[in-house]
């Protein structure tokens, strides 16, 4: 086989999704290490000055958990492994918290699940909160919650979190999902028992090849492995994010490879994520509904990239729950948009074309300001 020397498109990327494996976290032993985090935060902190955007995907919590728990017999049932986690989560943010304090970063956390992104209320309220943390600059550090999720634990779906953070790269819309582990990217065989393996620089297909490949390497990574690092990697390529496979244990990885750096395996988007999200909102999640609006919400949405507010909302058509998707039109009929609705169709019935203001005493409870906000929208 010819191993691709091609390399990255040079680019600077704004928001990044970065992963930390257990793997990496642990340096391989049974607790956290503190100067691979260290080393990491430290990073992540530097980005954050410099305008980036980061959200962490962090193993970590069962071998957290391990750790404090070092004089309770061991036990290899799921119910065990999610008392681990609970105890172990506390205790990674905890840490994590304590090493951003010296760069005066506030952290925030979300234990997410599966079901979580699969139910529309919560993929919206995810999302919104998720944003709502980088605008405010805050870092928010992402986990599965094993405590009522056993799919990772279980060694299945998740692996390791890999998923996961595709789907969250994909909620928020990011430039870059950066996979960090203890290797060094994926290579043509087993490094660590073939020494003829080489570094795959880049895959712009990931064929039945790659996935064999990824199989061949696993035995460096453990639970999740290369393999669920692939599939993370055509998840979030599918949606328009670019990906890196890198060692963390590499000086200033993050910092050279949100530079676009010669290092670890790059996979490029296979979309622009603009046509993505189109693709998304125009898939089999057909329109549920539509709302027509005004001239001045019409300039606002095409012409200032502002949210829909109710205030410009002349009726709502069709019977819609809050995250569908519905069409946005203008008086004539014209549809200039679509988006996922922060509220019901009856609730619009109550709020359209009233101020912002009013909606607590109106509906006696609230969603934001936005009828749909310009993040959960595209426009014509």
């Amino acid at each position: 086989m010819r191993v691709k020397t091609a390399r990255f498109t040079v680019m600077s990327y704004r928001r990044i999704v970065a992963k930390f494996g257990t793997g990496l976290l642990t340096s391989g032993t049974d607790h956290l290490d503190l100067q691979i985090m260290s080393s990491l935060v430290e990073q992540i902190a530097q980005l954050h000055r410099q305008g980036k955007e980061i959200i962490i995907i962090s193993s970590g919590a069962i071998a957290s958990g391990r750790q404090k728990l070092k004089e309770v017999p061991g036990r290899k049932n799921i119910p065990f492994k999610q008392v681990l986690a609970s105890v172990g989560q506390s205790h990674l943010m905890y840490t994590y918290e304590q090493l951003f304090s010296q760069y005066d970063i506030t952290v925030a956390q979300a234990l997410l699940t599966k079901g979580d992104l699969s139910d529309r209320n919560g993929y919206l309220n995810a999302r919104n909160t998720l944003l709502a943390l980088i605008e405010l600059g805050i870092i928010c550090i992402v986990n599965e919650n094993d405590v009522v999720a056993i799919d990772e634990i279980a060694e299945l779906k998740f692996g390791d979190n890999d998923n996961l953070s595709a789907m969250v790269a994909n909620l928020v819309d990011a430039d870059l999902l950066a996979l960090l582990t203890g290797i060094g990217g994926l290579y043509t065989a087993d490094p660590c028992c073939n020494p003829q393996a080489q570094l795959i620089r880049r895959v712009d297909n990931i064929d039945g090849e790659i996935e064999r490949m990824a199989g061949d390497t696993a035995s460096c990574q453990g639970i999740g492995g290369m393999t669920t690092k692939i599939e993370a990697a055509r998840l979030a390529t599918c949606s328009g994010v670019n990906v890196v496979i890198a060692d963390g244990r590499e000086s200033d990885i993050l910092a050279r490879i949100s530079q676009g750096e010669n290092t670890g395996t790059f996979f490029p988007a296979q979309v622009n994520k603009m046509e993505s999200k189109k693709r998304w909102m125009l898939s089999g999640l057909a329109s549920k509904g539509k709302v027509m609006v005004d001239e001045g919400a019409v300039s606002a949405l095409k012409e200032h990239n502002k949210s829909l507010l109710p205030a410009g909302i002349i009726k709502a058509e069709g019977k819609f729950h809050r995250g569908d998707i519905i069409d946005i039109v203008d008086e004539k009929g014209k549809r200039i948009g679509y988006g996922i609705s922060n509220y019901s169709s009856s609730d619009l019935a109550i709020i359209e074309g009233k101020h912002s203001d009013n909606i607590p005493s109106l509906l006696n409870y609230d969603y934001g300001d936005e009828a749909v906000h310009r993040n959960n929208m595209v426009t014509l």
